[in-house]
């Protein structure tokens, strides 16, 4: 069934959160949201980002994630699991613990095995327009993989980005959501299912600003779907896929043990965010970036902030208690604790060692995975690169 962004119905009671995200100066002009039991944050340099309290509500009718593992990933004890990828950009996991990794670029999806091994293209997703910071971009694989095979994509075309899904072996993928704006940048691009069992997809503004406000724009927005693209009941207004506005281009969603959802946002010249979504609030880009003027509760501010040139990050993932965000331009990863609705003092790991982070996902067996995106045109090329790297539970 082909789904048209025309089909967001004007969202004019959506209410209050701020802020937009750090980015990359050089651009500027998840399965259900599993969470493993509590883990502590783990050793590293610290820094100083900010911290700020934050309570989350999830849709009515949301359930806690199930746990997908146990212990703490240990990121002294990391191993590369493949290598020689070519720009990866999303990652997910089959039930029996195997990866599939887009690579941007070439629209190939590859499968890792769950103990490592030589990534094999197990499918090429047909119309991709690979060009700037688009091409095939989030994966998701369907809550309901063993029933009913599907694997979810979002790609830029010729025309728009969009989201498709499909069986690795049909050729043919069904559109479920299209019209979504295009640019060289900010085309956004992350998608996974939350533990309500529906969609969730995080836009950039592609370099128009004012989408991001503008309720009957899919731009600039975090999407809720269901697995058939329509909008997703429990909305914050009936008949609209938007789920919250305000953002400039998400590119990480993850949710704790209680079903709250965290995105990570680019900013343009100042400050990155990790914000703590509630349906229907307004993060304020392009009025905000990072904290600022709430307009008397019009907008809601980020719970943690960095400088871009620390972070610029994309991928998120939650195992327990800690949030891990991978970073572009700081080349690092960052853990970030979270207690009771609050945030903790973030902290600095593998900084420099592996360059550019790309996307981190917690497998089913608990370990978390890190890929690198030093081949994506703006990072130092090192030899092996890309690759994805393990630390187990």
């Amino acid at each position: 069934m082909r789904k048209n962004a025309s089909r967001i119905a004007a969202a004019a009671g959506l209410t209050v959160l701020l802020a937009a995200c750090a980015g990359d100066p050089a651009v500027s002009g998840p399965a259900p949201g599993a969470a493993t039991p509590p883990v502590a944050t783990t050793g590293g340099a610290s820094a100083s980002p900010t911290g700020t309290p934050g309570a989350g509500r999830s849709p009515e009718g949301t359930s806690a994630p199930a746990p997908s593992g146990t212990g703490t990933p240990d990121l002294g004890a990391g191993r590369e699991v493949a290598r020689g990828i070519q720009a990866p950009w999303g990652l997910a996991f089959l039930p029996g613990g195997d990866a599939l990794v887009a690579e941007r670029d070439s629209g190939r999806v590859l499968r890792v095995p769950a103990g490592g091994g030589q990534p094999r293209e197990v499918y090429r997703v047909p119309g991709v327009a690979a060009g700037g910071e688009g091409g095939l971009l989030g994966l998701a694989v369907s809550p309901a993989y063993d029933e009913d095979r599907y694997v979810y994509a979002y790609l830029t075309a010729a025309s728009d980005n969009r989201i498709v899904r499909f069986r690795l072996d049909d050729a043919t993928p069904e559109p479920v959501f299209e019209g979504i704006a295009k640019a060289g940048i900010h085309n956004g691009g992350r998608i996974a299912f939350g533990p309500d069992g529906m969609l969730y997809a995080g836009t950039g503004d592609a370099g128009e600003r004012g989408a991001s406000q503008d309720p009957d724009s899919p731009n600039g927005k975090i999407l809720r779907l269901t697995p058939e693209g329509e909008p997703a009941p429990g909305n914050p207004r009936a008949g609209s896929a938007v789920y919250s506005l305000g953002h400039r281009n998400v590119q990480g969603l993850a949710w704790d043990a209680r079903g709250r959802l965290f995105a990570i946002e680019f900013g343009q010249n100042a400050l990155d965010e990790v914000n703590l979504i509630e349906p229907g609030r307004n993060y304020g880009w392009p009025e905000v970036e990072g904290k600022g003027d709430t307009d008397g509760g019009r907008f809601t501010d980020p719970l943690v902030t960095w400088p871009t040139g620390e972070a610029s990050p994309s991928g998120a993932a939650i195992a327990g208690n800690t949030l891990y965000v991978a970073a572009l331009r700081g080349e690092r990863l960052w853990t970030v604790p979270l207690r009771d609705g609050r945030t903790g003092e973030p902290r600095a790991e593998l900084t420099g060692r592996y360059g550019r982070l790309r996307t981190v996902a917690v497998a089913p067996d608990g370990a978390l995975w890190l890929t690198t995106s030093n081949t994506d045109g703006r990072g130092d090329v090192r030899d092996g690169d890309d690759r994805i790297l393990r630390y187990p539970a």
